[in-house]
């Protein structure tokens, strides 16, 4: 039975300090859910020829493939602003899978078992959860932004402990990689600039090959993660995304969207947005996204200190020089992406004061983030009452102005806004529908949900029901945990 796994496991060929050689814990009774065939595609993986039993055997960790080599990884966190040395609690990585001889991804259970780095947890997850991660992390990748993607579900037939009992399940991430700024954090907490030494080589050769022969590796390292941790929250802000808890060990180095546990997208436009049931101060709010990115690249640099320079004041100068930098690149690369989503071209220096004014109206008025932009595209959403705002019509009067600057037209300018502006997002509500329909069996509201989300950008027919905003003012999420 030919499934295509071509496993070359480098991670686990790292020394103990790194991880933990682990098998996932048997289940008693697995059930496939569901099968990512686009993404088995996109792996040049074929699942055709086995039936679900041996393909939730598979997914379950019971029979494991050739080539594997199973591991949970070592890492720390700051969870909340509070260091905790941590770990794949309850995640192993069964290898490193080749496409075309030189693309890489982990293959990595969630829910897979307890582990040593469990700290008293069961090492289970919960079906919902599972289902939540795989519904929004394939939205946020038709969304064309960098995320882990979800290859499979499967129920193991037990239940878990959490407030209640509840249906246990596995989820299969694939990423391109699992090291995060915490697996930096862990390394450096335990003082051996070797093992650091190795940390930040591996990490090179694995996503940032061209800076191999750098003469000062550890500064490259943190300007590159910083660029691409800049792009990213970027990105979450264009769609309007609610990661919910942005801990150091859920920033991945690679750039990727990583570990969604309490996430959600806003509807109407609030920066205190908080949707996590644990962020009773808004430290993951939407407006903090950025400075908690700027938080967490500072203890990146406070791993690197030893690297960046042998003296250790002159390294810390240099590492906060960086990092002090980040604030002018997002205000770039904010502005230039905000000039998108309003079919802007050139500059035009009255521009920060257009888009403010437009973000302050929506404020004000409750207005809803995405259905605003699409408003602007001449997308009619379905409810567009608040669009006869005075205020409103004042504002489109003075960008359409700016809109026809720097030699533009109105065909170029929507045809840019059309690349930057999704006309259905993942609501709430229709996750929270899909969600309690699993739950019962049933799949088909899951399924139309995903087949509408992987169209993110087209104007489809009869999805008006899935481009309302969530009527529920105290919807919360959960870790899962």
């Amino acid at each position: 039975m030919t499934i295509g796994w071509h496993f070359d496991n480098t991670y686990s060929k790292l020394s103990s300090t790194f991880k933990e050689d682990i098998k996932p814990t048997p289940v008693h009774d697995p059930e496939l859910v569901i099968l990512n065939e686009k993404l088995a595609e996109d792996l040049k993986l074929d699942f055709s020829k086995i039936n679900k039993k041996e393909l939730a055997k598979l997914f379950s960790g019971n029979s494991l493939p050739d080539g594997s080599n199973t591991i949970a990884q070592a890492y720390a966190g700051h969870q909340f602003g509070h260091f905790t040395m941590l770990g794949d609690g309850r995640a192993v990585l069964i290898g490193e899978h080749l496409v075309n001889k030189n693309f890489r991804f982990d293959i990595q259970f969630k829910g897979s078992g307890r582990t040593s780095f469990s700290r008293n947890g069961d090492g289970r997850a919960v079906l919902g959860p599972m289902l939540r991660e795989y519904i929004i992390s394939e939205a946020i990748n038709s969304l064309k932004i960098p995320t882990t993607r979800s290859l499979a579900v499967v129920k193991t037939g037990e239940k878990v402990v959490r407030e209640n009992l509840l249906p246990g399940a596995i989820l299969t991430r694939v990423a391109s990689s699992h090291i995060r700024v915490g697996t930096f954090q862990y390394i450096a907490a335990k003082q051996n600039i070797d093992d650091l030494k190795i940390l930040m080589n591996y990490t090179i050769d694995r996503h940032y090959p061209e800076i191999k022969t750098s003469k000062n590796k550890a500064l490259d390292l943190l300007n590159l993660v910083m660029e691409k941790q800049c792009q990213l929250v970027i990105n979450w802000m264009r769609v309007g995304f609610i990661h919910g808890v942005m801990n150091t060990d859920n920033m991945a180095i690679s750039g990727e969207t990583i570990d969604y546990g309490p996430c959600a997208f806003m509807d109407h436009y609030d920066p205190k947005t908080v949707f996590s049931s644990i962020d009773s101060h808004g430290r993951y709010s939407f407006a903090n996204q950025p400075p908690i990115t700027k938080w967490n690249l500072a203890r990146f640099a406070e791993c690197l200190i030893p690297l960046i320079d042998k003296d250790q004041d002159e390294a810390i100068k240099i590492a906060t020089e960086t990092i002090n930098n980040f604030e002018k690149i997002y205000e770039v690369k904010w502005l230039n992406m905000m000039r998108d989503k309003l079919g802007l071209f050139g500059e035009d220096k009255n521009d920060k004061i257009l888009i403010k004014d437009l973000l302050n109206w929506m404020e004000k008025n409750k207005a809803d983030y995405t259905n605003t932009f699409c408003n602007l595209m001449n997308i009619k959403t379905s409810n567009n009452e608040i669009y006869n705002n005075k205020d409103y019509i004042n504002w489109t009067n003075k960008w359409q102005k700016r809109i026809l600057l720097n030699n533009s037209s109105k065909d170029k300018s929507l045809k840019l806004m059309k690349s930057s502006n999704p006309v259905v997002i993942p609501r709430n509500h229709k996750v929270e529908e899909a969600l309690k329909e699993a739950n019962e069996n049933n799949l088909e509201v899951m399924n139309k949900l995903l087949s509408i989300l992987t169209k993110s950008y087209e104007n489809q027919k009869n999805i008006e029901d899935f481009q309302s905003p969530s009527n529920t003012k105290e919807y919360q999420t959960f870790c899962g945990t």
